[in-house]
């Protein structure tokens, strides 16, 4: 008869060995780790980040913006126009003026200083909401579809289609007031399309997965899932883009307000100082250099901050 290969009887002469109980260790190879805090998305960026020189960096550049921005009087006794006396024109750097003075007398330092405020509230409005506008629009487009994402995906193309800086001309040289807030809102009008596409393609990719369709299961309401699971797991592409855009918008504010056409003539900003030095441009090139280093440097900081946050949050463009 041929032989049972299922057969497991021990042969003649062959051991059969069973190890003792107290020598299995499975139950080590098994066991969870419980003192060490979960990972999450948020903290391994946080890490990663940490540890890259060129986000400290880009942090204190970006410090010693707000700082400036902020208490612009600590780091200078005069003020921006109290201080300038016609007197006082084209002079050179000295101990009383760091920078020189421009054609109207006005201490170039101080200017500097005190535009920054200006500058950079216009681009700090103007991201804020730049971000709740668009990403309200993509993600209500991306995650109920239908007729809603065909609508809202029409308007963005047509917003997207009139040109930014053209747009922004046109409104501000009819508005009643060109303050931080006007010109805020206007460019926030125009330039909210790129942050619903993000965020569009981003909920798309999320409103799928499984804990999406365990919410589901439970009960949830739909706004409930995207408001507490969708756009939360969603968010890693507009961080990354609104710290990249708050420096495009300064330099935006700081373009229009040296056509003319940006903020009020009466506010110091870099781009009125600019558009004040051009004058002198071939003369005293130094009246526009140091608002225009100014203005380099700041967006030059979030630009490298953005650079950073998006290899920590997207493992891909790292592997890359």
């Amino acid at each position: 008869m041929p032989e049972n290969r299922y057969d497991k009887t021990p042969r003649p002469g062959q051991g059969h060995y069973v190890a003792a109980p107290e020598e299995v260790t499975v139950g080590v190879v098994d066991a969870v780790s419980t003192a060490e805090a979960p990972t999450s998305l948020w903290r391994d960026a946080w890490r990663d980040m940490s540890h890259r020189p060129l986000f400290w960096v880009s942090a204190l550049m970006i410090l010693v913006v707000i700082v400036v921005a902020v208490a612009p009087g600590a780091f200078t006794s005069l003020l921006p126009r109290a201080g300038c006396d016609l007197a006082n024109s084209l002079l050179p750097p000295s101990s009383e003026h760091f920078f020189g003075t421009d054609r109207n007398g006005c201490d170039i330092y101080t200017r500097t200083l005190y535009g920054a405020k200006a500058s950079v509230l216009v681009g700090v409005l103007t991201t804020v909401f730049v971000v709740v506008l668009g990403t309200a629009i993509g993600a209500i487009a991306g995650y109920y579809g239908g007729w809603l994402d065909t609508v809202l995906s029409r308007l963005t193309d047509i917003f997207f289609a009139v040109p930014f800086v053209l747009a922004a001309i046109v409104i501000l040289s009819i508005a009643a007031s060109r303050d931080a807030l006007t010109v805020a809102v206007v460019l926030a009008s125009f330039g909210w399309t790129t942050i619903a596409r993000i965020t569009r393609g981003a909920v798309l990719s999320v409103k799928n997965n499984e804990f999406v369709t365990a919410a589901k299961a439970l009960g949830m309401s739909r706004a409930a899932i995207l408001w507490r699971h969708v756009l939360p797991n969603s968010s890693a592409p507009i961080i990354v883009y609104s710290t990249v855009a708050l420096g495009t918008f300064i330099v935006a504010e700081a373009t229009l307000t040296f056509l003319g056409i940006g903020l009020d003539p009466s506010t110091v900003s870099w781009g009125g100082d600019l558009s004040n030095g051009r004058a002198s441009i071939r003369t005293n090139p130094e009246i526009m250099f140091y608002p225009a280093a100014a203005l380099a440097f700041t967006v030059l900081g979030f630009i490298m901050l953005g650079d950073v946050v998006r290899d920590a949050l997207d493992p891909k463009a790292r592997k890359r």
